[in-house]
């Protein structure tokens, strides 16, 4: 081989040598710097989360790798398809973490004769869940030291016919006052062709002092009247009427604009309105301007700036928060249990979820958080459905709970 050979095949090797090491670098750059911007995103430094979906009251809280929000996303389409194919949910579904929104669909309509479509700031009756709303406004109330929970119900309305009942007892169902959706159907006690208001209720109370259920605080009784009595303290405690109250306390302060209390005589023409499951319009009937126990309207994403404001001292202290979110019903074995204005699962595992849900006329809807992993989940429609209720069967995909999720149910 001539020297000039050699030296041009010698020249090509290594500039074919060099190709491939500055290949090779370039690609160990590239792996490097995406490894070190997701290693940043996953960091231990919390960042203050000023999504949209939050509140003024913002927590610390760790963004969500990129990788990790595709998988769940995936998972939460398949759930969301398998339960409501065919855009048949009419309302809304939400899923986030750390406040930020992993998945969300809105589809249907508010209004099936005039097409008013449902989006993300279409407000829908949550009917229960308002529960949750009106069990903080008496907690913010105690932390003003405007209100005891100890506080007997009738130191505060003095025509309360129960002298041992605190206002405790109101919010964790342990009252065993009647349910005034029953007595308010007798015919020879109300005029089903007038509206019943709260302040009928306690009227009502007051002149018949209907029995109890149960001796005050020996049981847990699930009652719609606990909460429609706990709007008329908010209304005295505050001296306004609990429809400005929670906005003054609660909807405001938060920034959710698209959250009200209903009014039938002013929003009975323009709210959303309830279905049953065939589209056939469900008729209004004279229970339907009693509140605090329903009649909020709201969308997931106000809810999700409520769900967030519940991790900040700012908006309540975390002494009453602790009360809120542990169980006050024993005296039967089970997970069941229930808070103060939340529903809660408990196993002997140590594993909780807290949830409330809610029906009303055709309107189904469920808020379950998962407070240790810092997740929120929301479903509301108003056509009636029994599957919003199955969105705490989602729990294992965010932590580890004893719950059985059908594998066909999300994504492998």
């Amino acid at each position: 081989m001539s020297l000039f050979l050699y030296l041009l095949f010698n020249h090509r090797i290594k500039m074919t040598f060099s190709k491939y090491i500055y290949s090779f670098l370039v690609s160990a750059l590239l792996l490097t710097s995406c490894q070190e911007k997701e290693k940043q995103i996953a960091s231990n430094d919390l960042t203050e989360n000023t999504t949209d979906a939050l509140s003024p009251y913002t927590i610390k809280s760790k963004k969500l790798l990129p990788s990790y929000v595709s998988s769940k996303q995936e998972s939460l389409e398949k759930f969301y398809e398998k339960n409501w194919p065919n855009n048949s949910m009419n309302g809304g579904f939400l899923v986030a973490k750390n406040g930020q929104v992993i998945f969300e669909k809105y589809e249907g309509k508010s209004n099936f004769s005039k097409g008013e479509s449902i989006d993300a700031d279409t407000p829908l009756h949550i009917a229960s869940v308002s529960k949750v709303l009106t069990a903080t406004a008496i907690l913010r109330l105690i932390d003003r030291e405007k209100l005891n929970l100890e506080d007997k119900v009738n130191s505060i309305l003095p025509t309360f016919p129960y002298d041992e009942i605190t206002i405790k007892m109101l919010l964790n169902h342990r009252s065993g006052l009647p349910n005034y959706a029953y007595f308010a159907d007798d015919t020879k006690i109300w005029n089903r062709s007038k509206m019943l208001h709260n302040q009928d209720i306690l009227d009502l109370l007051a002149q018949h002092k209907f029995g109890l259920y149960f001796k005050p605080d020996r049981k847990f009784g699930y009652c719609n009247t606990n909460y429609a009595i706990l709007a008329l303290v908010i209304e005295k405690v505050t001296g306004k009427n609990y429809r400005n109250a929670m906005q003054e306390m609660i909807f405001e302060p938060l920034g959710m604009k698209n959250t009200y209390v209903y009014d039938y005589a002013k929003d009975k023409e323009t709210s959303s309105l309830s279905y049953k499951g065939n589209k056939v319009l469900y008729e209004m009937n004279h229970l339907d301007d009693v509140y605090g126990d329903k009649n909020i309207y709201s969308t997931p994403r106000d809810l999700l700036k409520f769900d967030m404001a519940t991790y900040s001292d700012k908006f309540l202290n975390s002494v009453l928060v602790s009360e809120a979110f542990k169980g006050y019903s024993y005296e039967h074995r089970g997970t069941k249990n229930y808070g103060l204005g939340i529903r809660m699962l408990e196993w002997e595992t140590g594993e909780q979820l807290f949830y409330h849900n809610g029906w009303w006329h055709g309107n189904t809807s469920s808020y379950v958080k998962l407070k240790k992993d810092t997740v929120a989940m929301f479903a509301i429609s108003n056509k009636y459905t029994l599957k919003t209720y199955k969105i705490w069967k989602l729990a294992p995909l965010f932590g580890t709970y004893p719950i059985k999720l059908d594998k066909d149910d999300v994504a492998n």
